[in-house]
């Protein structure tokens, strides 16, 4: 006798939205782990990749949308290109991080890497491709962090690691 489980409504809507999103299926994955094993910030995360997946393939779309995880994914595409069953795991993420500010879950963390983006967005934008200087000031007066790397910036100028003008 098979033992079938019912998804509610809610979590089928969110199951589809992440497949429309992602244009890839969590389904598919077999929890192999070779996404984990590859990422590069998987020790700062609080779930690994693989795990997310298997989470989503659950309807745990709570705890998904309220992990660190999907914000710190670099979007590498390590874990993309490592998965023997071609699940697009970045574009996952990449959704997951777009259903969470849809539902307006967002921590302190991630609105710090929501700025990030829109600040290198920002610089890309303006100048046509990315500028150190620009996009750090950028950033400082999105997050009002301004003296937080005071004394990392002299030894990066120093050390030829910044630049005022471009190259």
């Amino acid at each position: 006798m098979a033992i079938t489980i019912e998804k509610s409504s809610i979590e089928s809507a969110l199951s589809d939205q992440l497949r429309k999103l992602a244009d890839t299926s969590v389904t598919d994955c077999y929890q192999c782990g070779k996404c984990s094993a590859g990422c590069p910030v998987v020790d700062r995360m609080d779930i690994l990749p693989s795990k997310i997946i298997r989470l989503a393939q659950l309807g745990q779309f709570d705890a998904v949308l309220r992990s660190k995880t999907i914000w710190l994914c670099a979007s590498c595409i390590t874990c993309t290109t490592r998965c023997p069953r071609e699940v697009d795991i970045s574009a996952i993420m990449d959704a997951l991080r777009q259903m969470a500010l849809e539902r307006g879950i967002a921590d302190k963390r991630s609105r710090e890497i929501i700025q990030f983006h829109r600040a290198f967005l920002d610089t890309v934008w303006a100048f046509g491709r990315m500028q150190e200087f620009p996009l750090v000031g950028d950033y400082k007066m999105r997050s009002f962090k301004f003296l937080q790397d005071i004394l990392t910036a002299p030894l990066m100028l120093l050390r030829g690691k910044l630049h005022f003008l471009p190259r």
